[in-house]
């Protein structure tokens, strides 16, 4: 992600809930998953709620450090792998959950580990989306996005400069 971006879009607690919901209808019917394996952080609450909405009791993580401060990309670690149960078979009744997709640098390592595994994200961007087969929106690499949890109230300036 370019530190310099100038696009922004900032999530609410309320959009993410719906679009984790939305990733759960279009998941739904799409396999019997054993198990979801959600990516640390970011796939923490996106896994939750897709949990509930399909019933799957046996939630695993796995946590990949990518970033070196908030917006720049430095070496991978795997700071947790995933129980050695649920790579068996290399993953075929695994979904893997992730908040986002943006270079697919997580993505690939984790594919790695669960090559048979079917990977979702509720957002995408153009660089990782060949990496998942299911996601809600896809917003431009150059778009950085605001969690909720990343988030504070406080004033936003106007997406055009000067506007007034």
């Amino acid at each position: 992600m370019d530190p310099n971006a100038e696009k922004m879009f900032p999530v609410s607690w309320d959009q993410f809930h719906r679009d984790s919901r939305a990733l759960a209808w279009r998941l739904a019917g799409q396999g019997e998953w054993s198990a979801i394996v959600c990516i640390t952080r970011g796939g923490l609450v996106p896994a939750a709620i897709i949990a509930r909405e399909l019933g799957i009791r046996v939630i695993e993580t796995v946590s990949v450090a990518s970033y070196n401060n908030e917006k720049e990309q430095g070496q991978i670690k795997v700071l947790k792998d995933v129980a050695p149960h649920i790579t068996e078979n290399d993953g075929a009744s695994v979904l893997v959950i992730d908040d986002l997709v943006d270079t697919g640098t997580t993505a690939r390592v984790v594919r790695a580990m669960l090559p048979k595994a079917h990977f979702a994200t509720v957002y995408a961007k153009p660089m990782g989306r060949p990496l998942v087969e299911t996601f809600v929106t896809e917003v431009s690499q150059d778009t950085w996005i605001y969690f909720p949890w990343d988030l504070g109230l406080q004033f936003t300036p106007p997406i055009a400069k000067g506007a007034g």
